[in-house]
């Protein structure tokens, strides 16, 4: 008997080969903010996630729930404008079902995107951050389970999950662009309920610069397929307890349009440049 989870992946990649051939060589996530993103794009063509049988469906205000096939120059890329959360219901397979099938489809690296609560010092609203490392303690991991040996290994190492080279060029963007670029560890807790000044102040103590319900998830089923990562956050609003205003959906989604023409920037000139690695 084959493995349920893995059978869905093929499924699910047999749909969209009936709807295109393209292989892209760059799977981008959209997080909040990034939901015009598609207007950098030459598409190639789009496919909802409702046509793709057993695929998970976006809930979530601002999140699309489509897959945008095309250039940004010369690089091949798939864009996911509307990702799926652990706390919207779905098994965790399901949440990183759109990351493996984005790598079956060819795609070698991932770009994650955000919107986060800030608690690095000195982070303010409206900051990007560049992710150097995370921590995931707090969110099922999405290998516990039967190993899926045709993605990877057991046991996948994670002391370099997200890709250096790829840093060091989102980096020499925002240098050579004037944008303005924290750097810090993030964490993802389920959600949806925002996190306690007591649940801040933990996190904080273990080096956490931005707090989040995304994006670990999908960085560790990422990594155990070999995909080269990276991931930028848009603090779109301190965490709870270093702000006296309450936290609210509408406040993250406001904070975060209006970072949305630098963060497009940092993220459209980042992806360009990163056919000049291996």
């Amino acid at each position: 008997m084959g493995n349920a989870v893995y059978e869905k992946l093929l499924a699910c990649k047999e749909a969209v080969r009936k709807v295109t051939d393209f292989v892209p060589d760059v799977a981008l996530i959209l997080g909040s903010g990034l939901g015009n993103y598609a207007e950098n794009i030459k598409i190639e063509c789009e496919i909802s996630y409702r046509d793709i049988p057993g695929f998970p469906v976006s809930t979530v205000p601002g999140h699309d729930g489509k897959f945008i096939f095309g250039y940004l120059d010369d690089v091949k890329i798939v864009c996911m404008k509307g990702r799926v959360h652990f706390y919207e219901g779905y098994d965790i397979t399901d949440v990183v079902l759109p990351a493996r099938l984005m790598h079956m489809l060819g795609a070698k690296i991932l770009f994650l995107t955000n919107a986060a609560g800030g608690l690095g010092k000195g982070f303010s609203a409206g900051d990007l951050m560049l992710i150097t490392d995370h921590v995931s303690i707090f969110a099922p991991n999405p290998l516990i389970g039967a190993n899926l040996d045709e993605l990877g290994p057991r046991f996948p190492d994670m002391s370099n999950v997200y890709d250096k080279d790829l840093q060091e060029i989102i980096k020499s963007v925002a240098k050579d662009n004037g944008i303005k670029l924290q750097e810090g560890v993030y964490c993802q807790l389920t959600g949806p309920s925002f996190e306690s000044p007591a649940e801040i102040r933990l996190l904080a103590g273990l080096g956490v610069s931005a707090v989040g319900m995304s994006t670990v998830n999908e960085a560790i089923a990422a990594n155990h397929m070999g995909m080269k990562i990276c991931g930028v956050s848009c603090i779109s609003n301190l965490a709870a307890g270093i702000s006296d205003v309450p936290l609210c959906h509408e406040e993250v989604q406001e904070a975060a349009d209006k970072a949305a023409p630098l963060f497009t920037k940092l993220v459209t000139e980042s992806i360009k440049r990163f056919n000049t690695i291996d």
